[in-house]
């Protein structure tokens, strides 16, 4: 086991150690703190010790699978024990429980057996299913030459019936449950985080979806187009001051966002414009926050003192979280360096530990939080690679299920 970097130590780094240390830190979360049966991830731990029992989260998951290509590239571990842990998830993977082909939110992580994620979602979530897919792709093409592997990724992805959950219609539906079918009735539309949700159910070789559920469903979404400017930032898609910042993380995880445009956006563009109006947002602090600032920004979806929401502009009570302005280096780079010298040294062991930093802090109501969670650890070290090397996006854009479903669903790109 690493011993955990004081910040102070920290601060003395330059800024690539830096983003060596703190990525290195936060990878820990997956290797150390993953569920010791299926050696998947925990939906969550605590600075204090890790939760009992053997839930596993699936699309933290497939963050975490990303964070292992990582480890491996960077050194961390060796690419005999990523493999061995790789295998360890795919048994789970194998014999878990399934929902025409989607895996639920959660799992038991010895048997497989789906653990309800609320009263109705108790079945499959495609969303979840797609990020857990998005991961184990781009372990499949860092690991190219492991046939075996391939394989069990391919037979796992060629069992989701994307097509089934359009319900007969042009858009995908988001959960269904075996006791409770169509009961939460969600649909998948955009604009948010679930982009990737589409592109790989049009590129399935099975049970993929056309161009038009892409169309009437995702881009046919209350919050879709925008076109406003925000502090003299134009946002082409999305909510009210562009929502919370994970929408230009999680599918960007792999999607690479240089160059990627369709006929509704260039999304580069795109998640520039909503990180640059999440932080002009925290800049001007309308709330009057403590805090809040030039170097303090940050609005996602994470804990904070009343139990978990998705912080926004537009949804703002003074909970900033780490993982909004470090996973946006590809975009923010120089603002996202000043806010992580920033959080290490206001906040220093307040928020840094074990697991690198803690999910969110409040200081306006003096909480910070103990909770390390997946879904947030995850695109820290993978978004803090795609700015450093571009790693994760040159794999997964390389696969063959992202460029034949971009193309169906009319995106251009330079690898497309």
């Amino acid at each position: 086991m690493m011993q955990t970097i004081s910040p102070l130590d920290l601060l003395q780094l330059d800024d690539d150690a830096l983003l060596e240390a703190v990525a290195r830190q936060t990878f820990r979360f997956f290797w150390e703190g993953a569920e010791p049966a299926s050696r998947m991830a925990r939906d969550r731990s605590t600075r204090a010790g890790d939760p009992p029992g053997d839930l596993v989260a699936v699309g933290g998951s497939g963050f975490g699978i990303m964070a292992l290509v990582v480890a491996v590239k960077r050194g961390w571990v060796s690419r005999a024990d990523a493999l061995t842990r790789l295998a360890h998830m795919l048994d789970l993977l194998e014999r878990a429980e399934r929902h025409h082909g989607a895996y639920p939110h959660f799992l038991h992580g010895l048997t497989g057996r789906t653990i309800p994620f609320g009263p109705l979602d108790d079945g499959g979530d495609l969303v979840e299913t797609a990020f857990l897919m998005m991961g184990l792709i781009t372990a499949r093409q860092y690991f190219a030459d492991d046939a075996p592997l391939a394989a069990r990724v391919a037979a796992l992805f060629e069992g989701v019936e994307w097509d089934w959950y359009r319900r007969g219609e042009d858009v995908l539906y988001w959960h269904w449950s075996p006791k409770h079918g169509w009961a939460m009735n969600h649909t998948i539309r955009g604009w948010n985080e679930t982009l990737i949700v589409y592109v790989l159910a049009a590129g399935a070789a099975r049970h993929a979806i056309d161009a038009q559920t892409y169309e009437k469903g995702f881009c046919a979404g209350p919050d879709y187009f925008n076109g406003k400017s925000y502090d003299g930032v134009r946002l082409p898609l999305g909510p009210d001051r562009g929502g919370p910042l994970f929408f230009a993380h999680y599918s960007f995880c792999g999607l690479d966002p240089r160059g990627l445009a369709d006929s509704h956006a260039d999304y580069w563009r795109q998640n520039l414009a909503q990180v640059a109006i999440n932080r002009a947002h925290c800049i001007a602090n309308p709330g009057g926050f403590s805090g809040y600032g030039l170097n303090c920004w940050g609005l996602t979806a994470s804990d904070d003192p009343s139990g978990y929401d998705a912080h926004a502009p537009n949804n703002d009570n003074g909970t900033i979280s780490p993982t909004a302005a470090l996973a946006s280096f590809p975009y923010a780079p120089q603002a996202a360096m000043t806010a992580l010298r920033h959080f290490l040294s206001a906040q220093g062991d307040k928020i840094w530990g074990r697991f690198g930093f803690t999910d969110a802090f409040n200081q306006t109501r003096g909480w910070w939080a103990d909770t390390y969670l997946a879904i947030d650890q995850g695109p820290i070290v993978v978004m803090m690679e795609n700015y450093r090397s571009g790693l994760l996006w040159d794999l997964f854009m390389a696969a063959p299920e992202a460029g034949a479903g971009l193309r169906r669903l009319g995106f251009k790109s330079p690898g497309a």
